[in-house]
């Protein structure tokens, strides 16, 4: 396990990792900026309630992501399946 040290909106925190520290490095970034633009968006300074809107809005994203993801392993499957059915037919004749 490795001890990195990362930055989120002020704070510093060690990490430990047991792989690919950069990885880790960037994900901190990234709620760095997007608590940065939750309090841009509303305003408030209450860390607490910045983090958990933050935590709501990341979580709206994943949510979403996961529908689509979804979403769209259904339409291959099924396209598949179709293309399937097709070829077996072509080659059946």
């Amino acid at each position: 396990m490795e001890s990195i040290q990362v930055e989120i909106f002020g704070q510093t925190y060690g990490i430990k990792v047991a792989s690919n520290p950069a990885y880790i490095q960037e994900l901190a970034k990234f709620v760095d900026a997007r608590m940065k633009e939750v309090q841009k968006g509303t305003g408030t300074s209450d860390v607490y309630r910045i983090a958990i809107l933050t935590a709501l809005n990341i979580t709206d994203e994943l949510h979403r992501l996961r529908s689509q993801h979804d979403e769209l392993a259904r339409t291959a499957a099924s396209s598949l399946d179709r293309l399937i059915e097709i070829t077996d037919g072509a080659a059946q004749k």
